[in-house]
């Protein structure tokens, strides 16, 4: 290609849409395995640092993994105020736990992954996302299916996070998007509990995913709200839903926000704080719109099917 340099001899080719692709220039394999679940890759990139591949499906990587797993987590703390008892629903990385486990009001964080080999080998090769959290005192790892645990636990939680792969079909996470699962999560919320989903992309090609999410809980919940965060290695903005019993309307008051973020932990984020929280809420108007036209309501009967997986080959 005239006027660039190509620093990468393996490529993995992700499918975005049937016209789309991203292709992750790949410098070194740290870690390969078909576990009884899915196919998994960590592997070393030239721009973006260490990453997780799932089924051909980019995860998450070390250079701005910041940019999905803070909006992921703390708007539904925020929400809430002061959660102490909180239950992750996938996160093999450890991110997701690192971040809630920045709340000195949490006393207890339970995370259910179905594949153990995926997390044993994020433990060994991505310390620089869970930053040693799996050795918090707080922390509970359950390695299993999740509607299985929720159907068997009579605990409550004040945050639910559902941080599962996308649903392509052939993957573990299928059937873990549809509002049979969301009624479990229901359940088990405390009274003023938030469930929060990572929701798909809202780019203008994708956005029926995300709103069907978003109709889905619309169905089960009084009070739903989507927001955004551009990643820029997911080729999108991703979109997430949050959903409680209770109003959000304190989301947009950036100076409650600040003043619950003014603890040390909290105040190492790197994009997340009041203002940006209010921005990710304040959504545009086409997306406003696919929100509200929306009508399918994504069941085990009819769950919803990610497009596409991925193939690693050399330039």
């Amino acid at each position: 290609m005239a006027g660039s340099e190509l620093r990468a001899d393996l490529w993995i080719t992700e499918y975005i849409t049937p016209w789309d692709l991203y292709v992750h220039g790949v410098t070194n394999i740290l870690a390969y395995e078909k576990t009884p679940y899915q196919e998994m890759q960590i592997v070393e990139t030239g721009a973006y640092g260490k990453a997780l591949v799932l089924d051909g499906k980019w995860q998450s990587c070390t250079g701005d993994e910041f940019l999905y797993h803070e909006p992921l987590v703390h708007p539904a703390a925020i929400a809430h105020g002061a959660p102490e008892r909180v239950l992750i629903l996938g996160g093999g990385e450890g991110a997701t736990l690192r971040e809630v486990l920045r709340w000195q009001s949490v006393k207890r964080a339970v995370m259910i992954d179905i594949d153990e080999a995926v997390v044993r080998a994020c433990q060994t090769h991505l310390e620089e996302m869970h930053q040693g959290a799996f050795d918090d005192t707080r922390t509970e790892l359950v390695f299993g299916d999740a509607l299985q645990y929720l159907d068997d636990t009579e605990e409550t939680w004040d945050i639910v996070i559902s941080d599962l792969s996308d649903p392509i079909e052939e993957g573990p996470s299928f059937q873990l998007f549809t509002k049979e699962y969301f009624a479990k999560v229901q359940r088990v919320l405390s009274p003023n509990g938030m469930f929060i989903v990572q929701a798909g992309p809202v780019a203008p090609a994708e956005l029926r995913l995300h709103a069907r999410i978003y109709k889905t809980l619309e169905s089960l919940f009084p009070h739903v709200a989507s927001y955004n965060s551009y990643v820029p290695t997911y080729a999108a903005p991703w979109g997430f839903v949050l959903a409680s019993a209770q109003s959000l309307d304190c989301l947009m008051d950036a100076d409650r926000t600040d003043s619950l973020l003014s603890q040390p932990e909290l105040e190492k984020l790197k994009m997340f704080d009041g203002t940006a929280l209010r921005g990710m809420l304040s959504l545009p108007k086409h997306l406003r719109q696919a929100l509200a036209e929306e009508m399918q309501i994504y069941t085990l009967a009819e769950p919803p099917k990610f497009f596409g997986k991925g193939i690693s080959g050399e330039a």
